[in-house]
């Protein structure tokens, strides 16, 4: 009889703590990786229309060659575009050098036949514009001799270029930008690393809305 009361005793245990510990463990995992570090402190803005400026933005440089990207387009357009086109201050910003405006357009014919293009924001800029903006971000990729990359950024509302700090996949953890040829690495790393920024910006709302309670 003891004994089976002793069991009783942790069967009980298990069921009303075990949940208990594993929502602790999960509350911490949450609170780990809550923060998306920041890794260059200020980017410089885009002229014109288009702005970084109070947007999520997700920054890609298409070069003179817009076709030697394509694959990697739609691969964004597939894992990232497509699922927060619509969330709040989200926009993805794809720099063009000028004289491309052609291939730009044919692109956005084939980009609109898979999905809604309004938060694609297209700029055309010289080279010297092109690689200052680049060179802004800090990060240890280059332009290509197009004025390209594969490499897609994160850019938050404050100008700040937002990645990794502790990435096991590079030498020194730092994690400036994400390959758009590799799905992989748009839907392990740039995918979660987005989602990070949301759950920041939630939580950063409903502070808000505490405070204006009380007042």
């Amino acid at each position: 009889m003891k004994k089976n009361k002793i069991k009783k005793g942790l069967v009980l245990s298990v069921l009303f703590l075990g949940p208990l510990i594993f929502y602790i463990f999960l509350s911490l995992g949450i609170y780990h990786h809550a923060n998306l570090p920041i890794l260059t402190k200020k980017v410089e803005d885009v002229k014109g229309e288009v702005t970084f400026k109070k947007h999520f933005s997700i920054v890609s440089f298409l070069g003179t060659d817009i076709d030697k990207n394509k694959g990697g387009l739609f691969n964004l357009n597939e894992v990232i575009y497509k699922r927060y086109h619509k969330s709040l201050y989200f926009q993805s910003v794809l720099i063009a050098p000028k004289g491309t405006e052609t291939q730009v357009e044919s692109l956005k014919k084939k980009l609109s036949s898979y999905s809604n293009i309004e938060n694609w924001k297209f700029v055309f800029l010289d080279e010297n514009e092109i690689k200052a903006i680049f060179k802004s971000f800090d990060s240890p990729y280059s332009l290509n001799d197009q004025l390209g990359s594969e490499y897609v950024f994160i850019v938050d509302r404050e100008l700040r270029l937002r990645g990794r700090k502790d990435d096991e996949d590079t030498d020194n953890g730092r994690l400036y930008g994400y390959d758009m040829n590799s799905v992989s690495d748009l839907k392990n790393k740039m995918k979660k690393d987005i989602e990070i920024i949301y759950y920041q910006l939630k939580k950063s709302l409903e502070k808000e809305k505490r405070f204006k309670r009380k007042i």
